[in-house]
């Protein structure tokens, strides 16, 4: 093994992407994120972008519950959104700064440590159907309490704060742009987030590929046999359900300091909680990879294809009007949910799992 394969395979933790279509794919989106702002320097483009960035890391985070450990929950989406809140929180009442974004970021992740701890202590005893349904309650329960702190939260209108200086749009180091680009502080709040979200997720794959993963992977095949062995599910669930949330927490954190903003209907609301199990069941469950594939196809097809809608219903009008109405752009959210029945029924382990199969040689592959 060569020094750079050495290298490669501890950097991804040993599990490589096992297609070379997948692996290919990754390059892409890799590339494709690291050259963004460059290479489409629109506001819509970047922030779509950034996006993507965070909902790796969200959705990667929650895989690790459901699709490595078998664990329903509804609560993801009240983590990401007291990460958001932490730092809102923080900036307005601190003052803008990095204090004022690490001070917040760190009392959120205490606040998160504690309620994941007492959710994982008291719910994951009971079957996974009583699990999934008290995460709901809480989750509600929580965005319900969100909205009526006003004086803390800002209610229904959210909290907007500044940033610190570095990461404001207004601050530019230079009076002219560098090689065609313009830095600013958009453009550095762009790459904090790219590296951070590699950081994590390099982080969460090693967490899938450890001991600790691999005995997480063997409770959602088997429980039973698991604590036959003589190792703990509950602990092992509750630590997987506080390492989750953690994440969850991270990314709700770099979401705030993207959007300057952050509310209920921003990262609380139930909807963001239908698009991370959308995305993890496009990408495919149980894979990392799963979770940068499925929000990166997602997010294009969420963002773009109102507008691949409206262009294709001026050509058709033209040319053949009784079709034109079939493909308005109004009509964007169904053909949405047509391009998620044909994945699934054609990708029912995923766009990673089919990938991997076809690699395999198998009908269909599991995954690990």
């Amino acid at each position: 093994m060569t020094p750079r394969d050495s290298f490669l395979d501890r950097m991804l933790s040993h599990d490589r992407p096992r297609s070379r279509v997948l692996a290919l794919l990754l390059v892409v989106v890799l590339v494709g994120l690291l050259v963004a702002p460059v290479a489409f320097p629109g506001a819509k483009a970047m922030g779509v972008a950034a996006k993507m960035l965070v909902f790796i890391v969200l959705v990667a985070s929650y895989d690790l519950l459901l699709g490595y450990t078998g664990i329903v929950s509804f609560a993801h989406t009240m983590f990401f959104g007291i990460g958001a809140y932490g730092v809102a929180i923080a900036s307005t009442r601190m003052g803008e700064g990095f204090a004022a974004v690490f001070a917040g970021t760190g009392a959120a992740l205490v606040v998160s440590l504690v309620l994941s701890l007492l959710i994982g202590s008291f719910s994951l005893r009971v079957r996974a159907i009583f699990f999934a349904m008290i995460t709901l309650a809480v989750a509600a329960a929580f965005q319900t309490l969100a909205s009526q702190l006003s004086d803390l939260t800002g209610g229904e209108d959210g909290i907007t704060f500044h940033n610190p200086e570095l990461l404001s749009p207004s601050w530019e180091p230079f009076d002219h742009p560098v090689l065609g680009v313009t830095i600013d502080g958009r453009l550095v709040t762009y790459y904090v987030l790219f590296v951070a979200a590699l950081a994590l997720f390099l982080a969460l794959l090693r967490i899938v590929n450890s001991p600790f993963g691999r005995v997480l992977q063997a409770i959602r095949e088997n429980d039973f046999r698991v604590e036959a062995i003589g190792l703990r599910t509950v602990a092992y669930r509750t630590l997987a359900n506080v390492l989750a949330a953690a994440f969850a927490t991270l990314a709700g954190a770099l979401l705030a300091l993207w959007l300057r903003y952050t509310g209920p209907q921003t990262t609380l609301g139930f909807e963001v909680m239908l698009d991370i199990l959308l995305v993890v069941v496009i990408g495919g469950m149980g894979t990392m990879y799963g979770a940068v594939v499925g929000s990166v196809l997602f997010l294009l097809a969420q963002n773009y294809l109102q507008d691949l809608l409206g262009a294709a219903h001026d050509a058709l009008a033209a040319h053949v009007p009784l079709l034109a109405p079939f493909v308005s752009a109004d009509r964007w959210l169904l053909w949405l949910g047509v391009l998620f029945v044909l994945s699934v029924y054609h990708f029912p382990t995923g766009v990673v799992g089919r990938l991997r199969a076809w690699r395999a040689g198998t009908p269909d592959a599991t995954s690990t």
